[in-house]
């Protein structure tokens, strides 16, 4: 059973598997209407990361529910990224996560049921680690493995933040490196050293807490979480749903280690390309700016990818305060600013 690698087993990996932004919005489109909740804070009218629905007392509920085929061959592991990315929308809307059950799919025929129980384990953890129980869930007998959860939180109204609240001038800042589809590629196609295997998978199992923390500060102006339509996806929907653009300062991304050496090698996710062929006419590069390597690196698909935050220009000394105080000090730094709305969504810079 050890030597089983789940992802021979799936033809995706984590949130790469997500549909092409440009198909999932011919999916989304409907006729269809519905009555006005006013207690429905965040739903289908925002590209956010959870709905949110006031509870009538000060305090709204958060839910939402991710899920996906293996990104790793370990399923302990792999029970741990799925569940660890799913409570990231809850940290991202600036909420406490209350409880979780699980969404799983397992070719009951082709992999041992002592795999899928260890996937459970690997989710039982994270949510030890978050301070919630594993409530419950639902499985099915699929043809590739699957797994994820649904989860429920909570936030103060006033602590909620969305992904199209930020302003102009506020400065950008990411909690994890990018380059998760490479190394996760590179893994798959057996390429990925035990080193850089172990530095993926700690980035990976990482919970995005500190979102709870940053819902607090009103310096704060909006967050998502960077997931499988990269960063470029992600900072799109921030942007032109604050009805602004965003500059992008390419030198101060933060790189995984081993990311640009695979890229050398063109070991690149296929949906780095379909989430490129949605975004690059919104995009406009600076001369001296790696092109070749920006567009593999910009689009490329995270998996329980860091934070992303907007943060008022002159507030910014709180919140490096407490990425410092959360062992976050690598990336203090901004990585680029929302400007006012111009031709083009995302400018990238030197």
């Amino acid at each position: 059973m050890d030597e089983i690698k789940l992802t021979q087993f799936s033809h995706g990996a984590g949130c790469g598997c997500k549909i092409a932004p440009q198909i999932l919005e011919q999916i989304l489109q409907s006729n269809s209407s519905f009555p006005n909740d006013k207690k429905l804070l965040v739903g289908n009218s925002s590209k956010d990361d959870a709905a949110v629905y006031d509870l009538g007392n000060g305090t709204a509920l958060i839910s939402t529910t991710d899920f996906f085929m293996p990104i790793v061959d370990d399923a302990t592991d792999f029970g741990k990224i799925a569940s660890a990315n799913a409570i990231s929308d809850v940290y991202a809307m600036g909420g406490k996560p209350l409880l979780a059950v699980a969404i799983l799919g397992w070719p009951v025929e082709k992999l041992p049921v002592g795999l899928a129980q260890k996937v459970l384990e690997g989710a039982r953890e994270i949510c030890l680690q978050a301070g919630i129980p594993l409530a419950g869930g639902h499985s099915i007998d699929s043809t590739e493995p699957i797994f994820g959860l649904a989860v429920t939180g909570i936030v103060n109204i006033n602590n909620l933040k969305q992904n199209n609240t930020a302003k102009e001038g506020d400065y950008l800042f990411l909690t994890k490196p990018i380059g998760v589809g490479i190394l996760a590629t590179a893994q798959k196609r057996g390429l990925l050293s035990d080193k850089l295997l172990q530095l993926l998978t700690t980035q990976l199992t990482s919970l995005n807490s500190i979102g709870e923390q940053l819902g607090k500060l009103n310096s704060v102006t909006a967050i998502t979480d960077v997931t499988g339509f990269g960063l470029l996806g992600h900072l799109i929907e921030m942007a032109e749903g604050s009805n602004l653009s965003a500059e992008i300062y390419y030198n101060k991304l933060p790189i995984l280690d081993g990311a640009t050496d695979f890229l050398k090698q063109r070991i690149v996710p296929d949906a780095t390309y379909r989430n490129w062929n949605s975004y690059s006419t919104k995009v406009s590069f600076d001369k001296g700016v790696n092109v070749l390597e920006a567009f593999n690196l910009l689009p490329d698909p995270q998996t329980n990818g860091g934070l992303l935050i907007a943060v008022n220009s002159t507030k910014i000394e709180e919140v490096k305060e407490r990425f410092t105080q959360n062992g976050l000090q690598n990336f203090i730094e901004p990585i680029g600013r929302f400007i006012r709305k111009e031709e083009k969504v995302i400018l990238v810079r030197q």
